[in-house]
């Protein structure tokens, strides 16, 4: 885990530092899969459930699961988000980030920076003894002290042997499923999709890319996070890469 978390850091942190206007989202599908594939591993989302990517790239009202293409021209003042998925010996590691293309416009900025705050507001709940609602809480309540609202579509996840396990990982208080408690050793794809407008997405024509219904900016960020012993183990750290 530690490892597949590893390669996963590292893409994300060169594409960060890569992209600039007039790039295309294949371009940097191509860039992840050869990196994934020159560092022992295998694209997770790759041909998962016939996705066509090793990368997930949505610009602006897109919310996850853009399709890369040569035809997305990456412009400045976008706000991109790119995810990834490395399979290395039997595990995978799942992380996103939001990337501001050139300077953003205020808003743009405010919203990305109560996304990614988000995340560690969920990631500082994780601990053994703590339960999912404690992670979903946070991120609930601080995105709506920031005026925004998180998407309730599309939750984290645990993560491991598959891209995708139980539980799901909500970044909103529910009774949909069982208030899990965290214990030492768990896995879990934490990752808040915080909406500048409305909570409410749809899908489009490809059956894949995810926007927003009212066109307002997205922004996501996410982390493969251990629960350790004494709280938590950030696996796709890009600070350590």
């Amino acid at each position: 885990m530690r490892q597949a978390s590893k390669i996963v850091a590292t893409v994300l942190k060169e594409i960060s530092q890569m992209v600039k206007p007039g790039m295309t989202t294949a371009d940097l599908d191509a860039y992840a899969e050869k990196r994934i594939r020159e560092m022992g591993a295998t694209p997770s989302f790759l041909g998962y459930h016939g996705f066509p990517g090793s990368i997930c790239a949505s610009i602006n009202q897109e919310v996850v699961h853009g399709i890369p293409s040569r035809r997305q021209v990456i412009h400045k003042g976008d706000l991109l988000k790119v995810d990834t998925g490395a399979f290395y010996e039997g595990f995978h590691g799942d992380s996103c980030v939001t990337i501001a293309i050139g300077q953003l416009k205020p808003a743009a900025a405010k919203l990305m920076t109560a996304a990614e705050t988000a995340l560690y507001k969920g990631i500082e709940q994780v601990a053994p003894g703590k339960h999912l609602l404690d992670i979903a809480g946070a991120i609930e309540d601080y995105v709506q002290t920031q005026g925004f609202c998180v998407v309730e579509d599309y939750t984290g996840h645990g993560v491991g042997r598959n891209l995708h396990e139980e539980p799901a990982v909500f970044n909103f208080r529910t009774r949909q499923l069982p208030n899990v408690k965290l214990v030492p050793g768990m896995t879990l794809a934490i990752e808040p999709i915080v909406n500048a407008g409305s909570k409410f997405t749809r899908v489009l024509k490809d059956q894949w890319t995810v926007v927003t219904t009212d066109n307002a900016l997205s922004a996501q960020f996410e982390h493969t996070v251990l629960v350790t012993e004494t709280g938590y183990e950030i696996l796709t750290d890009r600070n350590l890469v």
